[in-house]
């Protein structure tokens, strides 16, 4: 249904799958512990499916579940997935001149389905936008090959989870793998200084704010990020010289 007939015709959407396959075990791994960790948490099966099939976002629903099983309010759990998916207004402002030449409805199939590493694969491989209407729908083959490959990684593993959760123990190092998958998109997206300076702030942030309540160091680690980079970017704009750069 998401990816059209004209898309896997192309060869591009075949690279796409073989580039996102490289990834694809962790991927996977991500989602297991996701499903397992949303029903372990106090969620019923049919919540939990609910919850993958139609947010299709694994840090905002690892980010929500603790939350909700410790009763936070609402506001809180909204604001928490809300700063955990922001990077996705980045992504979205950068892919919008790939994707304004197709009709809304597959520009919001597009938004949906793209994941983080899917955007970083087809940032490195495609820096411009096509500059003309076969480049564009090249383009498009490639990342709805990224995708395909992360929406069926992420959601058999998911709901393998959710169906499992009872049967696998966390002792098993579920949790642990999933942290290795967090690990990974990190990495990947660690491609600029300013990049890892802010995930260094968050990790601090994060560390030293442990101790409030309903995981609202989360929050305190996402604004001090975001906050430190506005700041460096300010100052870097302010610089002599730099506008003619």
């Amino acid at each position: 249904m998401f990816f059209l007939a004209e898309h896997r015709r192309r060869p591009e959407f075949r690279e796409g799958i073989t580039d996102q396959g490289s990834v694809a075990m962790g991927i996977a791994a991500w989602g297991l512990m996701t499903g397992v960790a949303m029903v372990q948490s106090g969620m019923s099966p049919l919540e939990a499916l609910l919850m993958t099939l139609i947010v299709y976002a694994g840090s905002a629903q690892l980010a929500a579940v603790p939350m909700i099983g410790a009763g936070a309010p609402m506001w809180v759990i909204l604001a928490a997935a809300f700063c955990v998916n922001l990077r996705f207004v980045v992504f979205s402002a950068h892919l919008r001149p790939y994707l304004m030449h197709l009709p809304r409805w597959q520009r919001l199939i597009s938004g949906y389905v793209t994941g983080d590493l899917s955007y970083v694969f087809f940032a490195k491989r495609y820096p411009h936008p096509g500059r003309n209407a076969e480049e564009l729908a090249q383009q498009q083959a490639y990342l709805m090959g990224n995708c395909a490959v992360n929406y069926v990684a992420w959601m058999v593993a998911s709901v393998a989870g959710v169906l499992l959760a009872n049967m696998v123990p966390l002792s098993w190092g579920l949790g642990f793998a999933g942290i290795l998958a967090l690990l990974g998109v990190l990495c990947s997206l660690a491609t600029s200084r300013l990049r890892v300076v802010s995930a260094g702030v968050a990790a601090t942030a994060a560390v030293a704010a442990w101790a409030l309540p309903l995981r609202l160091n989360i929050l305190v680690a996402i604004a001090s990020a975001v906050a430190i980079c506005l700041v460096i970017e300010h100052t870097r704009t302010s610089e002599p010289g730099h506008a003619g750069h």
